[in-house]
């Protein structure tokens, strides 16, 4: 990165630093201000008033990661949708695991409670937040076409009092969450066994959505940058173990998206996550 901002600085950013910096220096508050909350202001100054990235690479590299998190959060608003329409298209659930979507929303909601209370900025746990919603109504459908629609109520009942628990430091204290955080690890990643046994069990994908899928594949891969950029550690260990899950999944679909998802048999290396 150091060598690249270097070779870059005379040709290229010294020859247009006089054209930008007048109006990099002259910025509205309305601009500044969020620039300055995501950028911190040596990172501000440095890249966007003075324009002069070569000389702090680390800023450069601060500010890849920052857009990279906000890029996650967005995808994450509707890296689950299609699943959701799938759902509610065909009113099936085959092929997918309830048992997998709860161990990873448990996963999830751990997460959430621990980044929350150890006042993470949201952008760097936001995207588990918005996985966590459509978990829920991924599963809570899963449940109803599967005929056992009254659980719904008792799934989403259980998942408030473990939030309202998890949320609370009289309740939960900072130690045990602390242990409940190193959990997620392992329960991130038994919650993609449930969905590979169901998918060889079923010899199909059967309503598994392609799309989620290979999201969640880029999402993980997104999430690992993060994790290598420093972006704190423990918004991203629910989300690694996706991309030993994704894989297989992708496999999966990819075979039964040339064909009929029914007549495919399967190898099995699936999904997660996010």
């Amino acid at each position: 990165m150091d060598s690249i901002l270097q070779s870059l600085e005379g040709p290229v950013f010294s020859a247009i630093r006089p054209y930008i910096t007048p109006y990099t220096s002259t910025l509205p508050p309305s601009v500044q201000e969020p620039l300055l909350n995501l950028l911190t202001p040596i990172c501000y100054n440095n890249l966007v008033r003075d324009f002069d990235p070569a000389s702090n690479p680390q800023c450069v590299q601060y500010a890849i990661s920052k857009a990279i998190g906000l890029a996650i959060v967005t995808l994450s608003t509707i890296v689950k949708v299609p699943q959701l329409i799938k759902l509610l298209s065909s009113q099936s659930s085959k092929g997918l695991s309830f048992l997998s979507y709860l161990l990873e929303t448990t996963s999830f909601l751990c997460t959430l409670a621990y980044n929350f209370r150890s006042g993470n900025p949201f952008s760097t746990y936001g995207e588990i937040a918005m996985i966590t919603v459509q978990n829920v109504l991924i599963s809570t459908l899963i449940l109803q076409f599967s005929g056992k629609g009254g659980w719904g109520a008792v799934w989403v009942a259980a998942l408030a009092a473990a939030g309202y628990a998890l949320f609370n430091e009289e309740i939960v204290g900072p130690d045990t969450m602390v242990y409940i955080q190193a959990a997620t690890i392992p329960l991130g990643l038994a919650s993609k066994v449930p969905q590979i046994i169901e998918v060889a069990r079923q010899k199909s994908t059967g309503q598994l959505s392609a799309f989620a899928v290979r999201s969640s594949l880029h999402l993980a891969c997104w999430e690992d940058f993060k994790l290598i950029n420093g972006n704190h550690r423990s918004s991203t260990t629910s989300l690694a173990p996706s991309l030993g899950y994704s894989p297989h999944s992708q496999k999966s679909t990819i075979l039964s998206s040339s064909g009929d998802s029914s007549a495919v048999p399967l190898s099995t290396q699936s999904l997660l996550h996010r």
